[in-house]
């Protein structure tokens, strides 16, 4: 099995974009959220998929600042990394996991950690992630510690934040090995 992260551009940002409403579908369990009346995962009257993919369109405009993955296992589809850097990133970070998602038949066999850290690789500096510190939420939590911290020899930050837009987190932060 082969795991390997390219950046999307113009020309491929549709696949994220069809991955994208499986990633809100699946933080719905988590986050308790409920589709609009029209289906789509939006707390506003958002009506298609396409208005949805329009917000995102910022990921493929600055291509020095904006990092969007796609994870293939065997050259499929599996998954998505959205990195950002400032002025995107929370707490003075240079780099910022802003969406990480593994589709479901890829998941517990190592695909996101790989993918993960192939991402941490292409940006060394400090990271920051954050995920939901609910009791939803124990499978993504212990993921981040495992894989953070075999990355940084246990070398990290874990902490609980109030952010902006999410309410309470648990955040993580560390530095990229050189």
């Amino acid at each position: 099995m082969q795991v390997k992260i390219s950046l999307t551009d113009e020309s491929t940002k549709f696949i994220i974009n069809n991955l994208y409403p499986l990633y809100l579908h699946d933080l719905s369990e988590i986050w308790g959220w409920k589709p609009n009346q029209y289906g789509v995962y939006e707390d506003d009257d958002t009506l298609t998929l396409s208005d949805q993919n329009k917000v995102f369109d910022i990921w493929w405009t600055k291509p020095s600042v904006l990092f969007p993955y796609l994870i293939r296992v065997d050259n499929i589809p599996a998954g998505f990394a959205l990195v950002a850097t400032p002025p995107y990133t929370p707490h003075g970070s240079d780099y910022y996991m802003n969406e990480f998602f593994i589709l479901r038949p890829y998941r517990g066999m190592g695909v996101a950690q790989t993918a993960a850290v192939q991402v941490f690789h292409n940006h060394r500096s400090s990271w920051e992630l954050q995920t939901n510190p609910t009791e939803k939420n124990t499978r993504a939590q212990s993921f981040w510690r495992k894989t953070i911290s075999k990355y940084t020899s246990g070398s990290y930050q874990e902490d609980f934040t109030e952010t902006e837009n999410n309410g309470y987190m648990l955040m993580f932060r560390f530095n990229s090995p050189s």
